[in-house]
C-alpha cells in the first residue's frame, strides 16, 4: 500500500528546536540564578543568551575538573580545551552539526556576529588555567577577568542589540558598561569560591591574599572594587533595549545580594562558607527587577 505525502516538513528547525533546548539543560543544570535572570529576556535575546553560555559552561567544565575526573591526563585536557576552542571558532561557518550545543551555538553567533577575537580571549583565559596557579600583580588578573569574563559581557551585548541602531557613543558606553558588569560578576565568583579554588582547584586569583589568606582590609577593598563595576555598569543600563533591560537588571540584582552577603562575613569566614540567595530571596529581587525596569521605560 502506498502512502501519499502531499507535504514534506522541513527537519532543519526542529532540530535546530532540540538543539537550543539542550543548551537550555546544560545552564539550568549549573545556574539557578542564571536560569531565572535569563527568564526575564526576551525569547530570542534569552535562546541567544544561552547558546552563548552554554559553550562557555563547557570550556569552564573542561579546565575546572570534570575531564580530570574522566581520566584524562593534563596534557588531554589542554588538547580537548584546544580541540573545543576551534570547534567554537568554526562553528558559525556551518549550518549543521552532531554536537547540538555547538549547533546552537552556531545559530547565535551568526544572528548576533559574535567576533572571534572575544572568543579566543575567553579561551586564553581558560588556557591559563591549566596553567597558572597563582596570580601575583594586578596585570595578570585584569588580564585574565577580561578574557574570562569582560568578553562574556560584550558577547551578551552582541545579543542584546541585534536589530537595536545605536550610535557609535552609545555603543562604546555600553562596551564599557558590559566590561564592568562582567568583571563584577566575576570577581564576586572569585570571593564566593574561595574555599573551592584555594582548597581543591590550587588556585589563587586575588594579588591581595597572601598564604594566610585574604585579610579585612584586602576583602573590603575587593568589595569596593566590586561595587564601584556595579554602579559603573548600572549607569548605562537604561540605554539597553527593554528585551535584555529586565534580565540584565535581575542579574545585577542578584549578584548585588551576593555582594552584600560576602561584605557581611569576616574574611577569614570566606574560605569555609560559600555564600548563596535563597530561592524566594532570589524571586523577590526577579519582581523588584520587572518593576525596576518598567519604571525606567516612562
Amino acid at each position: 500500500m502506498f502512502r501519499l505525502f502531499t507535504h514534506t516538513p522541513n527537519p532543519l528547525p526542529r532540530y535546530d528546536n532540540g538543539a537550543e533546548r539542550a543548551a537550555e539543560q546544560i545552564i539550568a543544570a549549573y545556574s539557578t540564578s542564571f536560569s531565572l535572570a535569563s527568564q526575564m529576556l526576551s525569547p530570542q535575546t534569552r535562546t541567544d543568551i544561552r547558546n552563548l553560555y552554554a559553550v562557555v559552561r563547557i570550556a569552564d567544565e573542561i579546565v575546572d575538573g570534570a575531564a580530570a575526573a574522566a581520566g584524562l591526563s593534563p596534557q588531554e585536557v589542554q588538547e580537548t580545551l584546544d580541540a573545543y576552542e576551534q570547534a567554537v571558532l568554526q562553528a558559525p561557518h556551518r549550518r549543521f552539526h552532531t554536537d547540538p550545543i555547538l549547533h546552537s551555538y552556531g545559530l547565535s553567533a551568526r544572528r548576533c556576529g559574535f567576533k572571534d577575537e572575544h572568543i579566543q580571549a575567553f579561551f586564553a583565559s581558560m588556557r591559563r588555567d591549566l596553567h597558572q596557579s597563582v596570580y601575583s600583580t594586578a596585570a595578570e588578573l585584569n588580564q585574565y577577568v577580561y578574557g574570562s569574563a569582560e568578553v562574556i559581557g560584550l558577547l551578551c551585548l552582541d545579543a542584546f542589540l541585534v536589530g537595536q541602531p545605536v550610535s557609535s557613543a552609545q555603543r562604546r558606553e555600553l562596551e564599557a558598561g558590559a566590561r564592568r558588569l562582567g568583571a563584577a560578576f566575576q570577581k564576586v565568583n572569585f570571593l564566593r569560591d574561595l574555599g573551592a579554588d584555594t582548597g581543591q582547584l590550587g588556585r589563587s586569583y586575588f594579588p591581595q591574599a597572601g598564604s594566610a589568606g585574604l585579610s579585612a582590609e584586602s576583602k573590603d577593598e575587593l568589595i569596593t572594587d566590586i561595587r564601584a563595576d556595579l554602579a559603573a555598569a548600572r549607569a548605562v543600563m537604561d540605554q539597553l533595549p527593554l528585551t535584555a533591560r529586565t534580565g540584565v537588571i535581575a542579574a545585577t540584582d542578584l549578584f548585588e545580594a551576593l555582594t552584600n552577603d560576602i561584605a557581611a562575613l569576616p574574611a577569614r569566614a570566606l574560605p569555609t562558607k560559600r555564600v548563596s540567595v535563597s530561592i524566594p530571596r532570589k524571586l523577590a529581587l526577579l519582581l523588584r527587577a520587572t518593576v525596576k525596569s518598567l519604571r525606567r521605560t516612562r
